[in-house]
């Protein structure tokens, strides 16, 4: 595992275990909604977005969490190891609610600078809406290959316990 990427819903903890993987297997992370999210909420234009994302790509080791399926394939190229959270849609509401709580009015440190927590209707239905829009292709795109090791995990369950198999495979 030396160019990971991470995806699932909103409030799965992609970014939380992008940085607790990185500290294990020693490896840098890089946050898209850092790369995508200049300050007030706005957003880069795509050629940007897309040669900060090629820049980050084209390094021999990365961790890469978020979702941006625009830019999926460009990751997938380089990628020899994807981590799909896929949990149920109620435990990625939980997530962001308990997030929003957490953060609300201050910038998270995997977003990118002056773009404070916020919750929307329009955020909450993406993330309602997100297993049914993504899961078939997502099934499709991350069939495991011989250069690609696929990880799929339902619940932070699951997730704690990989991550400790993680762990107790480097010591």
């Amino acid at each position: 595992m030396k160019r990971i990427i991470i995806v699932g819903n909103g409030g799965t903890g992609k970014s939380t275990i992008a940085v607790k993987l990185g500290n294990i297997l020693g490896l840098p992370v890089v946050h898209l909604d850092r790369l995508f999210w200049r300050p007030g909420w706005k957003s880069v234009p795509n050629a940007e977005f897309d040669a900060l994302l090629a820049e980050e790509v084209g390094k021999d080791e990365w961790i890469i969490d978020g979702n941006y399926n625009r830019t999926i394939e460009m990751r997938l190229q380089r990628a020899d190891t994807v981590i799909w959270l896929d949990f149920p849609r109620l435990t990625a509401l939980v997530g962001v609610l308990r997030r929003t709580c957490v953060w609300r009015g201050k910038t998270r440190p995997d977003m990118g600078e002056g773009c404070p927590e916020k919750i929307d209707r329009e955020f909450l239905t993406w993330i309602w809406n997100f297993n049914r829009n993504n899961r078939g292709r997502y099934r499709e795109l991350f069939k495991p290959k011989e250069t690609l090791d696929v990880i799929i995990l339902h619940n932070r369950l699951e997730v704690r316990k990989w991550l400790k198999t993680i762990m107790n495979g480097r010591k």
